[in-house]
């Protein structure tokens, strides 16, 4: 059970929604059984820039009956559409910060300015047509003077940055996704374990580096090999510490 589906954002970027079901699944953060619902987005897809924007992991009851068949299947194509919607979103943000460093390098023809655009029209050229043929219309509408209308105050940094790295190799995505995953589960039951007041000061410490490595991890872009061995040890990391806040929540009556 899944879908593929393909479609062209409002910029004109080419996309490829992937939402496969794992069926069960044995998670070694919660010990248990699930049914897992992986979604996997390509971008520029069918060009040789093309590469992995996005992908998740939902976990839903490993039920087997019709009637949760049938959910399944609905959740599928709400997560389908929710892909698209995440992309136009992301998209968005994008065209807002290109405008900005546009600006920027009209006034200041600065080359660190220079190369940022230039990077992120390799990566996004559809969205980068985008932003320059708005900053021109705003131009064209703007009163006195042929340069481009006024910078914000404050440029946002590159929405490009944040984004997570998926491995185009399976294997490796499946590490990056554990990872991303668990370190959501943890974030989310030391906030938990933080409004009963059950936490103390050296689990959220030791917690909160970890959290941060962890996300220094997905969002490496430093060109080398993808190292297995450091994302395998970080996702066994993540697990003991889930495991331990799990416990304490539990014990809190949260669980």
């Amino acid at each position: 059970m899944g879908v593929n589906q393909n479609f062209s954002s409002r910029s004109g970027t080419s996309y490829h929604v992937q939402v496969e079901d794992r069926g069960p699944v044995f998670d070694d953060a919660t010990e248990a059984w699930v049914r897992r619902l992986n979604v996997i987005v390509y971008a520029n897809y069918g060009e040789a820039t093309a590469r992995i924007v996005h992908g998740k992991d939902h976990d839903l009851p490993d039920l087997r009956t019709r009637e949760h068949n049938h959910a399944v299947g609905k959740r599928i194509q709400e997560l389908a559409a929710d892909s698209r919607r995440i992309l136009e979103q992301r998209e968005e943000r994008l065209v807002s910060w290109l405008k900005g460093i546009l600006r920027r390098y009209y006034d200041t023809r600065e080359e660190a300015v220079k190369r940022a655009f230039e990077e992120a029209n390799a990566l996004y050229p559809f969205v980068f047509a985008r932003a320059f043929q708005e900053l021109r219309a705003e131009r064209q509408r703007t009163e006195g003077g042929p340069g481009f209308p006024p910078e914000p105050a404050k440029v946002e940094p590159a929405p490009a940055r944040d984004e997570i790295l998926y491995p185009l190799d399976a294997a490796e995505r499946d590490l990056v996704l554990d990872v991303e995953r668990v370190a959501e589960e943890l974030e989310r039951d030391l906030d938990s374990l933080k409004a009963r007041g059950a936490g103390d000061d050296i689990l959220r410490a030791t917690c909160a580096k970890l959290l941060a490595r962890a996300r220094e991890s997905l969002t490496r872009r430093d060109g080398g090999d993808f190292a297995t061995r450091r994302m395998d040890m970080m996702r066994k990391s993540l697990v003991a510490a889930y495991q331990q806040v799990r416990a304490r929540l539990s014990r809190a009556g949260g669980g």
